[in-house]
């Protein structure tokens, strides 16, 4: 039932594109360490860069795992699922690297994400995943839900942050600079963000 790509290509890159969530795992190398499953959404803030690379766009949060795994190992896997239409799952099993705001590759990678207002999220890095296995399955056990909206919480909470109001915020949370298991995390004091042209 389940079937390997060889790239993120046609059908199978507008399905990804199309939908309003999905999933990363990743894991340290510690066997006894923690996992880490986060879900993703709003809508623009992933993109496909070409057949085997993606992005999403790391917004201000209580945690830095994701970052702190992939600083340490690479590994990474992103998952999508249909919740309308027909039952799909689809897994990128990858190397992911987060870019961080002061490096030289931000205004570029940027330029994916046209209808993202980076000042409104806290964003923090750009994790760039080069897919090493990609595969589908079935997805008959998923069930049917209906998008409504995004969510405007986290844009509400975050756009009144400047760059050295985000950097206090990130320094008073215990696993934002260090994650969980003790792994280095999101390198702080935070740069300030890039000035778009």
């Amino acid at each position: 039932m389940g079937k390997s790509y060889e790239r993120i290509d046609g059908r199978l890159r507008a399905f990804i594109e199309a939908q309003h969530i999905f999933f990363t795992a990743t894991a340290p190398l510690d066997g006894e360490g923690t996992v880490n499953l986060s879900p993703k959404g709003l809508n623009g803030s992933f993109a496909v860069l070409d057949e085997l690379t993606v992005a999403y766009l790391d917004f201000a949060g209580s945690n830095a795992e994701t970052i702190a795994h992939l600083r340490e190992n690479g590994r990474i896997t992103l998952m999508w699922c249909a919740f309308d239409g027909p039952p799909n799952i689809v897994r990128v099993h990858g190397r992911g690297e987060p870019v961080f705001r002061d490096d030289a590759r931000w205004a570029e990678l940027m330029g994916y994400f046209p209808d993202i207002d980076p000042t409104l999220h806290g964003l923090r890095a750009i994790i760039v995943v080069t897919a090493e296995k990609i595969r589908d399955t079935c997805g008959y056990a998923v069930p049917f839900m209906t998008y409504e909206e995004d969510r405007p919480l986290h844009a509400s909470r975050f756009a009144r942050e400047t760059d050295e109001s985000l950097d206090v915020y990130f320094q008073k949370k215990e696993h934002i600079a260090t994650s969980i298991d003790g792994l280095p995390g999101l390198p702080l004091p935070l740069p300030p963000l890039p000035r778009t042209a």
